[in-house]
């Protein structure tokens, strides 16, 4: 299979073609030499320009004075804005929408068979996948990229987040885009993508194409390096190469967490002039080897975390070493109290903070900014309480953010019975993680697995992996009680109405997976006030039966 340097090394020989019928769109393609900017786009045609991580490249490439089009299958606020800026969209996809453009963007959710698309090759148009276009206005900003396999988005969020809330001068403004919404103080959300006037651009850099080798930011930050994406990978060690290879792209520091396995074989692999501009976090920095430790820049360790139950407050201290950042002087204890829960976001606001510092920022500025952020949308998100039982959503979907979330729920709900509804997302991953998820599910008590979430895969190729394949795999995985705690229902609305039914008051019921099981969270509502009325009924009229 090769290094990632290699891969990286073959991909820029290869470029979209028409053979015949068939093109081939490759997401690893770098599609600009590293002399080209914006300026050299021309008119540049979005297909899909409505999407969240779409819509800001275009807005941005527009207020650079770029020409850009786009189309849409359907309006929505995204194409509203657009238009309102002066950016013609279409609705619906068709060959003709891409006459005059000189580059044409796609997004990994494009298929070559888009008739765009197809208009496009045999146009002979550039066309390139969104991380190019990321790839650029990264370089031409001062870019902070957030990647991991898990983490990245709270974390990217977060440091928008901390820019919004105390960024001053140019620090203010930040451009962000990110893959999930945004929770809001007043319990709304907002979009995960925006266009702003200060230098500073905040990029989840998505490792799952491995078009995140194409970027090239001042600070890249590597929340985790677990093996995730093996179909695309195929092994633990193409994985970390990667993150090898994106790491030594930064013009600056690179951040990267020492509490993780996979971060730290990244750690070990990174060439000795990246390694000595890279600073490690860590709850747990002992357990950083003195041959890492000797080779960073610097070690911050995250100290006295804890969370008094029910508390909704995640407190802890980081430690950061004499000399570190920019203008610092004598080692500084910077305290930290946040809504969030979990020592994951403990980490996830370490990283945050220590890239806001590295920005120029002060530490503390950026600690007391990050204790309103209130979360990415759909992690450890509250929808809602009917009598006294909770309904929460989260987005885990490996073993080790469910492991996570479930840590998290207990210190936060410590005498509550958990009950979930798991989606898995990937049949691939399902398989290949079957016992893993069975083990991080049992830290509930109560659990549904329902159907498998396909996205890009196809069931037909996947005989065999269903909700029942979890279910199996907890076989003689220790639980109390050690029966009955998990089944499969394939019925996603059916298993909610389930779940609903036999909680109790004090219970707190999760939404958990990338799917669409997100959405079981107003079903779950609905039967509980549904419940909670009937009862009402009955114990009006309790006294005249009497």
């Amino acid at each position: 299979m090769g290094t990632a340097r290699d891969r990286r090394a073959s991909s820029l020989r290869r470029v979209p073609v028409v053979t015949e019928s068939t093109i081939v769109l490759d997401p690893t393609h770098a599609s600009f030499s590293p002399t080209e900017t914006v300026a050299d786009l021309g008119v540049t045609h979005f297909i899909g320009i409505g999407g969240a991580g779409m819509s800001v490249l275009a807005e941005m490439l527009h207020e650079q004075g770029v020409t850009v089009t786009g189309s849409d299958r359907e309006e929505s606020a995204k194409t509203e804005r657009l238009r309102e800026l002066g950016v013609t969209v279409h609705i619906g996809q068709r060959a003709e929408n891409v006459a005059g453009a000189s580059t044409v963007v796609f997004s990994s959710a494009i298929k070559p068979d888009n008739p765009e698309i197809v208009a496009a090759a045999q146009a002979g148009v550039r066309i390139v996948h969104r991380s190019d276009i990321l790839a650029l206005l990264l370089g031409a900003r001062r870019g902070v990229t957030v990647a991991g396999a898990h983490g990245k988005t709270t974390t990217s969020a977060l440091l928008a987040h901390i820019l919004v809330t105390a960024g001053e001068g140019a620090l203010a403004d930040p451009s962000y885009a990110i893959g999930g919404s945004i929770q809001t103080p007043d319990g709304g959300v907002r979009d995960g993508g925006h266009a702003g006037t200060g230098a500073v651009l905040v990029a989840e850099a998505d490792e799952s194409d491995g078009s995140f080798e194409k970027y090239r930011p001042e600070i890249a930050i590597v929340t985790n390096a677990e093996p995730d994406h093996l179909d695309h990978y195929g092994d633990a060690a193409h994985y970390h190469a990667a993150f090898v290879e994106h790491a030594g792209h930064a013009t600056g520091h690179v951040i990267v967490c020492g509490d993780d396995e996979g971060a730290r074989d990244v750690l070990a692999a990174l060439p000795d002039d990246v390694a000595a501009r890279t600073i490690v976090y860590a709850a747990d920095a002992s357990a950083l080897p003195e041959s890492l430790a000797a080779r960073v820049e610097g070690v911050v360790e995250i100290e006295q975390e804890h969370e008094a139950a029910e508390s909704g407050a995640e407190g802890f201290t980081v430690h950061i070493p004499a000399g570190l950042l920019p203008g610092e002087g004598a080692a500084e204890d910077v305290p930290v109290s946040l809504i969030i829960p979990g020592l994951h976001n403990a980490r996830n606001a370490t990283a945050a903070i220590l890239a806001a510092a590295l920005l120029g920022m002060d530490p503390r500025a950026a600690a007391g900014a990050a204790a309103s952020f209130r979360g990415a949308a759909r992690r450890f998100q509250i929808r809602g309480c009917v009598e006294g039982v909770t309904v929460v959503d989260d987005y885990a979907h490996h073993p080790t953010e469910i492991a996570a979330l479930f840590d998290a729920a207990r210190r936060r709900y410590p005498d509550s019975t958990l009950r979930v509804l798991f989606q898995p997302h990937l049949f691939s991953r399902t398989r290949f993680f079957a016992r893993e998820f069975a083990e991080a599910l049992a830290k509930a008590d109560d659990v549904i697995v329902t159907c498998i979430f396909p996205a890009r895969e196809k069931p037909a190729d996947f005989p065999g992996v269903s909700a029942l394949t979890v279910v199996n795999a907890a076989d003689g995985v220790p639980h109390d009680p050690a029966e009955g705690w998990i089944s499969a229902v394939q019925d996603m609305c059916q298993a909610a109405k389930m779940l609903a039914m036999r909680a109790h008051r004090g219970d707190v019921i999760f939404t958990v997976g990338a799917g669409d099981v997100t959405q079981m969270s107003t079903v779950l509502l609905r039967v509980l006030e549904a419940h909670r009325e009937a009862h009402q009924i009955r114990e009006a009229t309790q006294p005249e039966r009497q």
